[in-house]
């Protein structure tokens, strides 16, 4: 796969000296307290977090830990999520009002190794599947738990995720419980909760057509033609040539772009047909994918602010300087299912499992969800569960529903596409609130 273009305009090593420019970075009044480092999760891997302690009254220690994983992969959790979806201010240093600290303190991590802040010394250090991926941030949780901020330990913890971070945020919480229940790591994992996420890639992708069928933006002709180019993504998983399914998922991609004149993927409602057709349309599936979490606002702000305000990044680390680099080793596992690890956790754990899916997304559709959790073991008797309505809690109009059995629980938030609390914060926090049992 053509990965390399991004290369060019992300670049991982730099002789820009960025520590001389003045600070512009305006530190808040009532600024959360804060906590970031690196952890060496392996020998030339280095991964960073970033920890915001809550502004609950109740204090962090009678409030749940939250740490938020990105998609991509190569997606940075401590730039994107934070600063354009969940942290207590945005890229233009404005407070947020759902900011999930009213919640929850938040931990985010730049995850895999290279995404982000976080960083390897060369090529042989990325991971390539999930397998890897957990087992670093198992070195990373260690760290956390037992080294760094043992006052953590007995504070309830969950893992929040989006899109790819979903499929990862899977195989970390099997392997995480595993350690915990070994004696390994000392935490109070409570559950999970994957948003528009990438668990089961051949459900999404045929679900693609429907969707965007019954959302009148195409006609049957439209239909057929994504239908046919999905065909060629079945017929490479079924053959187990996931690299070439990876590659025919990517070219349906630009199906789908061209039938509907430039549709966004991330929210139907979001329309810049020049800027999406420009996207697909000859750049590499490394550029997709990435682009939507490096706005040039963003990347200026994470290598020039906060970079000074963290002091600590390597003067030889661009913040998303590797993150094609991270896609692409991830290209072979990328289209490959966690259905199974999913169906494990609500079956052989007491955590919570919860999946949220934003009713606009078209990359990650909330049928093709439903799709595959409808195979899952408690299917029959998930179906028969009652759904209730969630009310905004300003406006008190209909903004989501919920379905629960025993440990799992679904959620249908309205009004919001692939990033669901950057598209319907109130809702994403009253969520948050539900799912942890917290209060605002």
């Amino acid at each position: 796969m053509d990965c390399y273009k991004i290369v060019a305009v992300f670049v991982v090593f730099t002789g820009a000296i960025i520590a001389a420019e003045p600070l512009k970075f305006k530190p808040h009044r009532s600024e959360p307290k804060q906590e970031w480092s690196y952890v060496d999760v392996r020998t030339g891997a280095h991964m960073f977090y970033w920890l915001y302690y809550t502004t609950a009254p109740a204090g962090f220690q009678q409030t749940p830990l939250i740490m938020w994983l990105q998609g991509g992969p190569g997606g940075s959790g401590t730039g994107f999520g934070n600063f354009e979806e969940i942290g207590p201010i945005d890229v233009d240093q404005s407070p947020r009002n759902t900011t999930w600290l009213q919640a929850a303190s938040l931990l985010f991590v730049d995850n895999p190794v290279g995404t982000g802040f976080s960083y390897v010394d060369g090529k042989e250090y990325y991971t390539h599947d999930v397998a890897g991926i957990a087992t670093d941030m198992l070195v990373l949780l260690h760290e956390f738990f037992m080294v760094k901020s043992p006052q953590f330990q007995e504070v309830p913890f969950y893992i929040f995720s989006e899109s790819y971070g979903g499929k990862m945020t899977a195989a970390i919480s099997q392997a995480l419980y595993k350690s915990m229940k070994a004696g390994e790591i000392s935490c109070n994992f409570k559950g999970l909760a994957m948003g528009d996420s990438w668990i089961s890639p051949i459900d999404s992708t045929q679900t693609w057509a429907p969707y965007c069928y019954t959302n009148s933006l195409v006609d049957l002709s439209g239909y057929l033609a994504i239908n046919d180019s999905v065909k060629r993504v079945a017929s490479s998983i079924n053959a187990g040539k996931w690299s070439d399914a990876t590659d025919a998922w990517g070219s349906t991609q630009t199906v789908v772009d061209l039938q509907t004149n430039g549709v966004n993927f991330y929210n139907i409602l979001k329309w810049d047909q020049e800027e999406t057709s420009r996207l697909y349309q000859g750049n590499s599936l490394c550029d997709r994918m990435l682009a939507p979490y490096h706005s040039e606002s963003l990347d200026d702000f994470m290598n020039k602010e906060i970079r000074q305000k963290l002091g600590i990044i390597p003067k030889n680390v661009r913040w998303g300087g590797q993150s094609s680099e991270v896609f692409a080793t991830q290209s072979v596992d990328f289209m490959k299912p966690v259905v199974d690890i999913v169906d494990d956790l609500i079956q052989n754990t007491d955590l919570k499992v919860v999946v949220y899916t934003g009713q606009l997304d078209l990359i990650v559709d909330t049928i093709g969800t439903e799709q595959w959790v409808h195979t899952l073991t408690i299917a029959d008797q998930y179906k028969l569960a009652s759904r209730t309505p969630i009310l905004d809690p300003f406006t008190k109009l209909t903004s989501g529903y919920v379905k629960t059995y025993n440990n799992f629980s679904f959620y249908w938030i309205l009004d919001a596409g692939h990033m669901v609390p950057s598209d319907n914060g109130n809702i994403a926090l009253k969520m948050v609130q539900m799912v942890t049992d917290s209060k605002k």
